[in-house]
Parts: C-alpha cells; structure tokens; sequence
C-alpha cells in the first residue's frame, strides 16, 4: 500500500526582519515529516519572496504566504491580491481587509459589537490633500468647526492619532490647548482622531495568531526591550478571558489571522484602543520571554492551513456578528461568550486542537529544544550585535539571555525536559 506525500512551501515576505524569520526557518526545517490521521505524510519547506515583475497569469509556487510587507510596499500588495483571488494562496494577513478596514473602520466595527472604544472624534485634515478640486470643495463645503470645544467636550488629556496609523506614527497625548494645536498643524495631511484618554490601571497587548492568544502587560513608555513585562496573573480570570475574546473577534471579523489588539483595563472594564496591527511585533528583542510561544502558534497555525487545505475568507462578513450584536437580549457578557463562539467557529478551534494533538504532538518538546539550542543562542547574539552599539551587547546578552532561560525553566516540564 503506497503512502501518499504532499510537500507544502510557506513563503516569507519580509522587510527588514531577521530574528523571527531565521528562528521560523529552523523550526519548519525541525518538523520533518508529518502525519495525519488519514495515513497521508506532509513535508513542509519556507522560502523568501523576492520581489520582482509577475505576470497575472504566473503560478506562485507557495501554498501559503506570511506577509509583512505589503501593508506599505505596494507592489508585493498586488502580488498576494493576485495569488489569493487567482490561485488560492492562503495568505497572513489578507491584504484585502486591512487596505480598507484600517483603525477608523476597527473602531466603527467594534463599537456596533458593543465594545468600550473610548470617546473617539474624526477631525478634517489640517493642511490640503494634493487635489486640484480642493479650493472649491473646500470652500463650498467644509464646515468651521472649534477644535478646542471638541476637546474641552471630550476633556483632556486626549490622543491624537491617524486614523490608519500604525507603529505609534504620530501619536501625541494633549494635555491642554496648546498642545492640541502643536499636535494638529503637525499633523499636516494625515486624517486624524482626537480619542479619550483612559485613567488605565493595566495596558494589555494581546497577541493573536489563528485561534491562540497571547495576552501580555505592556508598558508603552518604556523602551521596546522592556515593553512586556513577565507577568502570568496581572488580569483577573474574567478579564484575562475578554481580553482573549476581543482580540479574537477583532481578528475573526475582519479575516485578520495575525494581528495584535491593545487594551488599557481599568476596574475590570476593557477598553480596546488599538487592533488593526499588520506587521504585528515579533521580535525576539522585543518580545523575549514571549518569543518561542509567537513562533510555536505561528508555526502550528501555519502547517494546520496548507496540511488541511484551510480555504481562505478574504471578505468580512458582518451579518453573524451584527446580529449578536442587535439582539436586545443579550447583555454585553453574552455577547462577548457569542462573539467568542463566532471566533471558534472561523478558526475551526476544534479541528485546530486536534491537528496539533495528532498530528504536533512533540511541537513543545521541539521548540524548547530550539530555544536552549546554540543555534538560537547564535540567532540571538547576531540580532543583538545588529540592533545595538557595540558597548551595550554583553548587557542585553545577559538581559535577553536571562528572560529566554526564564521561560526555558517555565517551560521544561511542559516540554519533557524536567
């Protein structure tokens, strides 16, 4: 009785990013040969994608693509359009979804869900967008309005912030009238919100991939390498479960399978600030501790969609959702619990579970061996050596080195290796 094999190819496109790559790269090489129940055996192999002329009728080669590029570099935008509509590349993340659902549509989405988004105005652009027909348009049909009643109405301090932002990109916290305005004619032709300030107890970062999240305290004003603090109980078990729920609803809506939503908690009560995230961090220097669960949950997601043949939703679908959301019924607790079954529903959560229990069943052991590994040690030195000057490398040796043995202490009986 002859066995069938399939190989499967993941591609890259990347931007600047070496760490996570290179550590992805090495545990897919790890995988070997995979099983599943039906007796088939999978191979799965990565490669870069390098950026060049395609025509529309070309065959891409990849059978899913991780992409962290195209959400500023166009061309490679039209080539993962081309390969998902044309060929059924499955694709991290749709590119079509965050193109036209950025941070101002998140929040309108969210808020018919029910959601805490804070106080949250859009204000016109302060200087003219580059349109022959402004002067007129302008003129006929923008309104005067007073910027400072629009902030004394919402009460300082407020953020300003562009309403596709990402990466903290021109965000200014106003704490009065002055800086108000410094912050708007700096704004220049970005679209921006003026947004509620939260009196937060709790900044939480939820780090999402496919059905499984990662919630972690975060520190915004700290530098990157002391952002996430190592902290197993800093929600209480009801707000660490939302906190789950939301980051997965945002990401079921909206198609997004790789994507990170920002939290401020205060008093047990979520408020979601910021979640259409497509180039999510993942960087070892950033998330330490947290680094072997990104890659394990991007590496397990990753092989369940091209093994299984996952087929890909690239367009929103608001209908289940809104009707949760419209029905009188259901207190927000309620929908929250519905908003979580949608969630498990487009992840197909139980046949994910069981793929990893059958088909996985040694990925914890697996990567704790990566991560303990001179192979990683040297992946961390190199990133190291690359990020910082050369005076301050033996310190982030040691404080990079201790928070990844942290988690390989945390993580040594889970993994076999007591």
């Amino acid at each position: 009785m002859s066995t069938t094999q399939r190989d499967h190819l993941i591609g890259l496109l990347l931007g600047a990013e070496e760490d996570w790559p290179s550590a992805f790269e090495a545990l897919a090489r790890k995988l070997g040969v995979l099983h599943t129940a039906d007796g088939a055996q999978h191979r799965i192999e990565t490669e870069r994608v390098s950026i060049e002329p395609f025509n529309l009728r070309d065959k891409p080669r990849q059978d899913l693509c991780i992409d962290r590029l195209a959400y500023w570099y166009y061309h490679p935008r039209e080539w993962l359009k081309k390969a998902a509509l044309m060929d059924d590349v499955y694709l991290l993340n749709s590119p079509f979804t965050f193109q036209s659902m950025e941070k101002h549509s998140a929040y309108c989405a969210m808020l018919r869900l029910g959601l805490n988004v804070p106080n949250t105005v859009l204000v016109p652009y302060k200087h003219p967008v580059d349109n022959a027909r402004w002067a007129y348009t302008s003129a006929k049909y923008n309104q005067q309005f007073d910027l400072d009643q629009i902030a004394g109405d919402m009460g300082y301090p407020l953020f300003m912030k562009p309403f596709d932002g990402g990466g903290w990109r021109g965000v200014s916290r106003v704490r009065n009238s002055d800086e108000l305005h410094k912050a708007y004619d700096e704004s220049g032709e970005m679209l921006m919100h003026l947004q509620e300030s939260i009196d937060f107890d709790v900044f939480a970062r939820a780090l999402t991939i496919g059905p499984e999240s990662m919630v972690m305290k975060f520190r915004p004003d700290e530098p990157m390498h002391d952002r996430y603090e190592v902290s197993h109980d800093f929600l209480s078990e009801k707000a660490g479960k939302e906190a789950i729920a939301i980051s997965q609803t945002v990401n079921a809506f909206f198609r997004w399978e790789f994507n990170s939503c920002e939290m401020l908690v205060k008093d047990d009560v979520l408020y979601p600030i910021d979640y259409a995230n497509a180039c999510p961090d993942v960087a070892v220097t950033s998330l330490h501790y947290y680094f072997p669960w990104a890659m394990k949950s991007l590496l397990k997601w990753s092989a369940f969609c091209v093994v299984t043949d996952r087929k890909a939703k690239t367009q929103v679908d608001t209908d289940p959702w809104f009707a949760v959301a419209d029905n009188a019924d259901l207190d927000y607790d309620a929908k929250i619990l519905a908003y979580q079954g949608l969630a498990d529903q487009h992840f197909d959560k139980d046949r994910y579970l069981e793929f990893c229990a059958t088909t996985l069943p040694n990925i914890d052991e697996m990567v704790y061996d990566y991560i303990v590994s001179p192979e990683f040690r040297s992946m961390l030195t190199s990133t190291i050596q690359q990020t910082y000057p050369r005076h301050e490398w033996e310190r982030f040796e040691g404080h990079f080195g201790g928070l990844l043995t942290m988690w390989a202490d945390d993580n040594a009986q889970l993994a076999g290796n007591a």
